[in-house]
């Protein structure tokens, strides 16, 4: 009986064999760079390119044939052993170019090419597509490119329409070979030396004959400038006098009205004649003012007899309204004053008289001798004279009576 430890040996040999050998001997790797074609010896080539990654190879079964998925170049250059394109102009004269074409397999159908059998290795270790591209290149490049003149060759604008012309026409070409190319570049133009100085010199001619055309297209678009500029400046002038004309005209109708005062200046002048006009008259000279104050029909509500009249002959009614009201109280506060005055006069001579009658009496007189006492200053020594060895000082009621002008006790 087979033990467990041999029969999980045995399991573990079998999956390391499907999981490590198998995938070796059964699978092929397509770079990034490369586009793979499966090619059965049962049932011939796959009709599918194959991305990169693992692609089922079976042992004797299928062949991965790889083809480059990066744009290939055909350089015509002076440089890495190339010779430049040579082509005999419509003027028949020979000219070298330095051409660069980029091409590549055609997304997709890298199958088809290999179907053609052009995937095959030459003697030079080429495909063999990379040589008929090469081939079919060079005669599309001969064929369309002599359709241009030795001065076409400078002009820029006609030597790319060309050459987008031409990479149509060849891209027509290149598709039955399964390929495409992105680019016509004619990087550099060379003609014979003697014709490369006459070259120069029609080139230089051409480059003034421009620059002229510039200038002149500048000069032109200058005056063009210059006329508007005056043009602009004389329609701002305009349009400045047609303002400051306007303003004129607001600005006196606000000041002065629309009334047609004449030679009248007094104040209040205007509005006497304004209570003296008629409706009729009233209307027309609202409409005046519309006008004339450029109002709309909304704002020609609000007018009243003040823009009729106007600031100045407002203010001239203000002033004198002013004037008058103050000579009114100027006036009344003076008779005001007067009475006034009066009225004290009389109040203080009643009440001197009064007064003075009340003083006039022997209690008026005391009063008086009582305030003037306090002003009496007797001296620091007393000297006693009288016969009675009393000081008449002393004798208070006598004193009293002679102070307050009485006669004394005899």
């Amino acid at each position: 009986m087979t033990s467990p430890i041999l029969k999980f040996a045995r399991g573990l040999a079998i999956g390391v064999f499907v999981l490590w050998i198998g995938p070796l001997t059964c699978t092929s790797t397509v770079g990034p760079d490369r586009i793979g074609v499966r090619q059965s010896n049962v049932s011939g080539v796959g009709e599918a390119d194959l991305e990169p990654g693992w692609a089922l190879a079976i042992p004797g079964v299928h062949n991965i044939i790889s083809l480059p998925r990066r744009y290939e170049y055909l350089d015509y250059t002076d440089e890495g052993g190339h010779q430049p394109l040579q082509i005999r102009t419509k003027d028949n004269n020979i000219v070298l170019l330095d051409v660069s074409v980029p091409y590549r397999i055609r997304p997709g159908e890298a199958w088809q090419l290999v179907q053609t059998g052009n995937h095959q290795l030459d003697a030079n270790e080429r495909f063999r597509f990379q040589r008929l591209a090469e081939e079919t290149t060079v005669s599309v490049l001969r064929e369309r490119l002599a359709e241009l003149t030795s001065s076409d060759f400078y002009s820029t604008d006609r030597r790319l329409q060309v050459s987008s012309h031409t990479l149509e026409i060849l891209n027509e070409k290149l598709a039955e070979l399964h390929l495409e190319a992105s680019a016509v570049l004619i990087r550099a133009v060379k003609f014979r030396p003697e014709y490369e100085k006459q070259l120069q010199q029609i080139q230089l001619n051409e480059q003034k004959k421009l620059l002229d055309a510039a200038a002149q297209t500048v000069a032109n678009e200058q005056q063009k400038l210059d006329n508007y500029t005056q043009g602009t400046n004389a329609l701002a002038s305009s349009r400045e006098q047609k303002w400051i004309e306007r303003r004129a005209k607001l600005e006196r109708a606000y000041q002065v009205g629309v009334l047609d005062m004449g030679d009248d200046a007094t104040p209040g002048g205007a509005r006497k004649k304004l209570e003296k006009m008629t409706p009729e008259e009233r209307t027309a000279l609202i409409a005046a003012a519309t006008t004339d104050l450029q109002m709309n029909p909304e704002e020609a509500e609000k007018i009243d007899d003040a823009y009729l009249m106007g600031v100045q002959n407002v203010q001239a009614e203000t002033l004198q309204y002013d004037q008058q009201i103050r000579a009114e109280a100027d006036g009344v506060n003076a008779r005001l004053q007067a009475e006034a005055d009066a009225m004290v006069a009389k109040v203080r001579g009643e009440f001197d008289a009064k007064r003075n009658a009340l003083l006039a009496t022997a209690a008026g007189r005391a009063f008086v001798a009582w305030e003037a006492a306090q002003y009496v200053k007797f001296a620091a020594e007393l000297n006693f004279a009288s016969g009675d060895g009393v000081p008449s000082v002393l004798r208070l009621r006598e004193f009293a009576l002679k102070f307050m002008g009485e006669k004394g006790e005899k």
